[in-house]
């Protein structure tokens, strides 16, 4: 993958709570906390429509805001006190900003890596 892997044409735009990215390969609705600076997003839920119809899922978190959370848990107890950090559909991303991880979602379809990280979910 390349290090500015670019998901082609581009179009962005609200559609009620879901912040909606239309690429060439790809459909990304993200799910951002009410007036987040997209730009500073570090903790989202991630919907991916691929052109195939399938349809996939993770929660994307930053590595600062993992760290975050564990030291959360570290307080409270969770987690074994903060010592592990777990979740069956997620993706660390090193950067934050929606446009950010748009950018890993085309580099993982375009090495083909995408299906093995996000969680297809199931046809009705």
């Amino acid at each position: 993958m390349s290090h500015n892997a670019s998901p082609g044409s581009v179009e962005r735009g609200w559609d009620g709570p879901w912040y909606r990215v239309r690429a060439d390969a790809f459909e990304a609705s993200f799910l951002p906390s009410s007036g987040e600076d997209l730009d500073l997003v570090c903790n989202v839920d991630v919907y991916v429509d691929l052109k195939d119809g399938s349809q996939w899922t993770a929660t994307v978190f930053t590595v600062a805001e993992v760290e975050r959370l564990m030291e959360v848990w570290a307080g409270s107890g969770e987690a074994l006190g903060g010592r592990y950090f777990w979740v069956s559909d997620g993706l660390i991303v090193r950067d934050p900003g929606i446009d950010n991880m748009t950018r890993v979602i085309a580099g993982l379809i375009e090495t083909d890596e995408f299906c093995s990280i996000f969680q297809r979910l199931e046809d009705d």
